[in-house]
C-alpha cells in the first residue's frame, strides 16, 4: 500500500472523527443526527476516540476533551462522594458511562450503568497524558480533587470483585477487562505526585486478573474486550497475551470483523440469535495495531486491507451482519473510525 493512500486514508478519517465532535470538546459515539441514541456522549468512547488525535499530535483536541470529562465529572462530584461514604447497591448509584455532550447530565433510562472500565479508562489516559506525553490535564485543584476521588471511588465499589456490565454494558459478571482497565487506570494515575493510591488497592485488582484470565468471565471464555487488556493497557504478560490472541483469532475473527464473543445478540439476524454474531469493524484495527507493535508487520497489514475493503463514503460502521456486506446504521462510529487511523499512522510510520 503506498504512503499516500495510508495518508489520504488517514486525512479521510481524521475529518469524519471530528464531525463528531461536540462545542464542549466531547464526542458522539456516532453521527450527531444518530436516531440510535448514538448522539449521546460516553467515557469509554471518548478516551478511544481521543487516541487518533494523540496519534497526529493534535494535543489540542486532547486536552479539551479531557477537561470536558473532568468538568463533567465535578458536575457529578456529590454521587461519587455518596459512593465513597456508602457502597452502592444498584447501578443507578455508581459513575454512569454515557452523559449528554453539551450539559454534562446523566440520562436515566434504564441502561447497563455499571461499567468500572469506563472509570478505569479515564484515569489511565490521564496519567499516560500527564506522566509519559508531559501533557498539563489536572490544571486545578478541583482536577486534582476528583482525581483523588475516582481512586477511592474503585475501592469503595470493590473493583476486583464487583460484577458489573462492562465494555458492553450487558449482564453484569466480574471481568477481565473490566478489572484490568483498573488496575491500568491505578497504575498510570498513582505515578503523579498529588494523587494518592494505595499499594494494596493495585495489587489486589492484579491477583483478580490473573484469577480469571486466560477467560473474559464466569460466562465467556473469550470476549473482543480482553484486546484491551493487551493495548492500551498492558496488564497481562506475554504468556497471557498469546493465548488471548490465540483465542480472539481462533474463535472470533471473522471476514469483515471480529465478533465481541460467541453468542452476542445484538444485531444478530438469526431467529435463534446464537449463531449469526454480528462483525465489529475495530476488531480489524485493534488486532492490526497490537500485531504492529509486537512487530508483525505481515499480519497487521493483512487485517488492515481486508478493513480498508470494507470502508464506505461515509465512515466505518459499528459492524456488519454476519457473512454479509451489509452493515448497521451506527455508521460511521467514532471508536472505529480512532483505532483505524492510529493502525493506518503506524503502518505509515514504518513506510
Amino acid at each position: 500500500m503506498a504512503r499516500l493512500t495510508y495518508q489520504e486514508l488517514i486525512g479521510k478519517h481524521v475529518k469524519i472523527l471530528r464531525s463528531l465532535r461536540y462545542k464542549t470538546g466531547l464526542f458522539a459515539a456516532s453521527a450527531k443526527n444518530s436516531t440510535t441514541g448514538y448522539d449521546k456522549s460516553w467515557l469509554r468512547d471518548n478516551f478511544y476516540e481521543t487516541l487518533a488525535f494523540e496519534v497526529i499530535g493534535d494535543w489540542k483536541t486532547v486536552e479539551k476533551t479531557y477537561n470536558s470529562i473532568l468538568k463533567l465529572l465535578l458536575k457529578h462530584e456529590h454521587k461519587i462522594d455518596e459512593a465513597i461514604k456508602n457502597k452502592p447497591t444498584s447501578a443507578k448509584e455508581y459513575i454512569h458511562a454515557r452523559f449528554n455532550p453539551e450539559t454534562f447530565d446523566e440520562f436515566w433510562e434504564e441502561w447497563g450503568n455499571k461499567q468500572n472500565d469506563a472509570v478505569g479508562c479515564i484515569l489511565f489516559r490521564i496519567g499516560e497524558l500527564e506522566f509519559n506525553q508531559k501533557r498539563s490535564i489536572l490544571k486545578t485543584p478541583d482536577h486534582i480533587r476528583i482525581v483523588n476521588k475516582l481512586v477511592r471511588y474503585l475501592e469503595s465499589i470493590e473493583y476486583w470483585r464487583d460484577p458489573d456490565s462492562g465494555m458492553w454494558e450487558e449482564g453484569e459478571e466480574v471481568h477481565a477487562s473490566s478489572v484490568g482497565a483498573c488496575v491500568a487506570g491505578l497504575k498510570a494515575i498513582s505515578r503523579l505526585p498529588k494523587v494518592e493510591v494505595p499499594i494494596n488497592l493495585i495489587h489486589k485488582g492484579e491477583v483478580a486478573l490473573s484469577e480469571i484470565l486466560p477467560r473474559e468471565s464466569e460466562n465467556k471464555f473469550v470476549d473482543l474486550s480482553q484486546l484491551s487488556l493487551i493495548w492500551p493497557y498492558n496488564v497481562v504478560n506475554p504468556q497471557q497475551r498469546d493465548l488471548i490472541l490465540q483465542n480472539v483469532e481462533y474463535h472470533l475473527l471473522k471476514e469483515r470483523g471480529i465478533i465481541r464473543y460467541k453468542g452476542d445478540r445484538y444485531y444478530n439476524r438469526n431467529k435463534d440469535q446464537v449463531s449469526e454474531e454480528a462483525e465489529w469493524t475495530f476488531g480489524l484495527s485493534w488486532l492490526a495495531i497490537i500485531y504492529e507493535k509486537l512487530g508483525n508487520h505481515e499480519k497487521s497489514h493483512e487485517l488492515i486491507k481486508n478493513l480498508i475493503a470494507e470502508d464506505t463514503p461515509v465512515g466505518l460502521p459499528e459492524l456488519y451482519f454476519s457473512n454479509s456486506p451489509e452493515y448497521n446504521e451506527n455508521t460511521p462510529l467514532g471508536w472505529s473510525e480512532s483505532l483505524f487511523i492510529v493502525a493506518l499512522y503506524e503502518m505509515n510510520q514504518r513506510h
